[in-house]
């Protein structure tokens, strides 16, 4: 495994509100610190909807050594805010890129179901529902998807001129002729959790470097069975934020831990390009260890834990990346 990494929360936008109010470069230049040193990580996947925060994010990390993936993140959006996006975000990778820095531009993660104009719905899990309920919607969704990417692209590298990949789900039938690297975001579930190994063999068969993101899960008993929605534990109110932990759901640290270490363990084997451990932090999920119905970390994919106060502790998850990363 060439790019061993992890994804880095920078602030998700949606609705004109970001998940990380405060950015603090003293703390972000800690936390890549901790990435490079602790966690041994040599790539990070910046995510966010900020590019003033994703090109201060990247020059940190570029002046680490990392490599780095420099990913806008559209929630939300209709094609031309997302192609706005993507503009000014690749003109800012490209300054950070011509200073030296090994740069990956990432145009997007799942952008068919986390914005407008893909799919019919009013918000992801309404998509989600209408693709599931009638999935001979896909299709179509994907002709829309690379007729769209493929004047994306083209935008992209006018201003851009690093490699260039898209995270993926697998419906979307991307046009891999666009990107130097295919990127998926691969959740094993149970229910596919036979087929698994199988099938990253066959991505990495097809003979453009794969990279692995988007994998993870929470903290609770079970989650790794239920992977893909793993935070579908928690309460949300209108704009997205987290009120309250669901009944009858217990933590369990370990359960995240072995899961990680298991997928890596598989991505190595099949000797993928790279991989990015979703996530580091998921800062507004905070650890509430004295109100279980507010422990939002429970359903965090986040392999630190997050306090009110700001600060955070490493969880299981944490030293099952670091010992995995250190050793391959």
């Amino acid at each position: 495994m060439r790019a061993k990494g992890i994804a880095y929360d920078t602030g998700f936008v949606r609705h004109g509100e970001i998940s990380v109010p405060e950015f603090d470069l003293d703390v972000v230049a800690r936390d890549l610190r901790v990435i490079r040193d602790e966690l041994h990580c040599n790539a990070v996947h910046l995510i966010g909807g900020s590019p003033e925060r994703l090109e201060q994010a990247a020059r940190i990390a570029a002046s680490l050594g990392l490599e780095v993936w420099f990913s806008p993140y559209p929630l939300e959006l209709d094609q031309a805010e997302i192609l706005e996006l993507f503009v000014d975000c690749a003109r800012r990778a490209e300054r950070v890129r011509a200073e030296g820095a090994e740069v990956v531009f990432v145009a997007g993660v799942e952008l068919t179901i986390m914005n407008q104009g893909f799919v019919d719905g009013d918000d992801v899990m309404d998509r989600v529902r209408r693709l599931v309920s009638d999935p001979s919607r896909m299709q179509d969704v994907g002709e829309r998807f690379n007729e769209f990417m493929a004047g994306a692209v083209k935008a992209i590298r006018a201003e851009f001129a690093g490699l260039l990949t898209y995270a993926c789900i697998h419906f979307e039938r991307v046009d891999w002729s666009l990107f130097d690297i295919m990127a998926y975001e691969l959740i094993r579930s149970a229910q596919v959790a036979d087929q698994f190994p199988e099938a990253v063999r066959s991505l990495v068969a097809q003979g453009k470097p794969v990279a692995i993101t988007g994998f993870g899960t929470a903290a609770w008993r079970g989650s790794g069975a239920a992977a893909p929605s793993s935070m579908g534990i928690v309460e949300n109110d209108e704009k997205g934020r987290p009120v309250r932990v669901n009944d009858g759901y217990v933590r369990d640290e370990g359960e995240q831990a072995v899961y990680l270490r298991e997928l890596l363990e598989i991505f190595e084997e099949a000797q993928v390009d790279g991989a990015f451990v979703y996530m580091f932090a998921l800062n507004n999920y905070t650890h509430r260890p004295d109100e279980p119905s507010r422990d939002f970390d429970m359903a965090s994919p986040g392999i630190v834990k997050v306090y009110d106060d700001g600060h955070w502790e490493p969880k299981l998850a944490f030293h099952a990346v670091a010992e995995i990363y250190a050793r391959i």
